[in-house]
């Protein structure tokens, strides 16, 4: 039965916006089958989170699933930082070549590497890959340094040294980078990327917690771009783009 009720206009896939990205934190894998199976058109990406593709023993298979239901994926920058710390990025691009990748993600949230030099590493792999970079760092200590002047201008720096989109760092838990410790979210940077010349088409902002998805969802619309979601949400975050839930009822 089709029922018809006035709801926000969601773009379909494949889409530039209002993209989910679901986070893989060691799901075992028929519950990853499962989701992936019973919610295809309200996924776009699944990362791999960190480096758990290395001990994810069922990983192949996992994206075997993903390319059935033409869903993308990538690996966490974490392992990208793990493999340029021990200065083996050559066998990092052996990696993502042997599982296939089109998207790769760049960040330098735990290894320290300044932006211009993240920016190099960009460019490098942007000829090869398509480049998610991430800004934003997973100490939380460290993020409170970075002032939303240094937010634009590294969000810049990345889009121009050629990443396809730029993630904003929050973790899995929502305590780090654009958030404080507590979980609050930083609205000085939120404002200041929302009121700069940026498109928010170029931005994913990681909201894995409910209270992180509605209040993206408010101030951007039911198109926001939102990573980090956790594999049980692909239907409720779906409902908040949508108003069919309290949080964001009066929204739309």
């Amino acid at each position: 039965m089709k029922v018809k009720l006035d709801l926000p206009i969601r773009n379909v896939k494949p889409r530039t916006s209002g993209i989910t990205v679901l986070i893989d934190n060691g799901v075992p894998l028929q519950s990853f089958k499962d989701t992936i199976l019973s919610n295809s058109e309200l996924v776009d990406f699944v990362k791999f989170g960190w480096g758990t593709s290395l001990v994810t023993k069922t990983l192949e298979e996992k994206i075997a699933c993903l390319k059935e239901n033409a869903i993308d994926y990538f690996f966490g920058g974490t392992l990208f930082e793990k493999f340029l710390s021990q200065h083996k990025l050559t066998e990092y691009y052996d990696y993502c070549r042997f599982h296939d990748c089109k998207y790769i993600e760049i960040s330098n949230g735990t290894y320290p590497l300044s932006n211009k030099e993240k920016a190099k590493y960009i460019s490098e792999f942007s000829k090869e890959f398509y480049v998610l970079s991430e800004v934003g760092h997973k100490d939380s200590a460290a993020s409170s340094q970075i002032s939303s002047e240094q937010w634009l201008e590294y969000i810049q720096e990345d889009l121009e040294a050629g990443s396809t989109k730029v993630i904003t760092e929050a973790r899995e838990s929502g305590t780090s980078g654009i958030c404080a410790s507590n979980g609050d979210i930083k609205g000085n940077i939120i404002d200041a990327i929302l009121s700069s010349s940026l498109s928010v088409e170029n931005i994913i902002f990681e909201a894995p917690t409910k209270q992180m998805q509605t209040y993206f969802i408010s101030l951007v619309g039911p198109n926001a771009n939102l990573a980090n979601i956790p594999f049980s949400h692909p239907i409720p975050l779906e409902t908040l783009r949508l108003g069919l839930r309290s949080d964001t009822f009066h929204l739309f």
